[in-house]
């Protein structure tokens, strides 16, 4: 599910905006990050995202999209 959603957003991202991101991480470690420079995207499997809980880290940030 994590790469289905990343190679989507990174799609979407190279046709509307013609930039491209450098990820790093893999699905089967539950983490995939992908940084377009001015925006960050986290992709998070659910164990992974209780682990972390970056919204607690960087309450500052703005989460525009969380998809449960």
């Amino acid at each position: 599910m994590l790469n289905a959603l990343s190679d989507a957003v990174s799609e979407a991202v190279k046709a509307r905006y013609h930039r491209i991101g450098k990820e790093e991480g893999e699905a089967r470690e539950g983490w995939i990050v992908a940084d377009y420079g001015d925006i960050v995207i986290h992709f998070f499997s659910p164990d992974r995202r209780d682990y972390y809980r970056l919204e607690d880290l960087w309450n500052k940030g703005r989460v525009i999209v969380r998809l449960q």
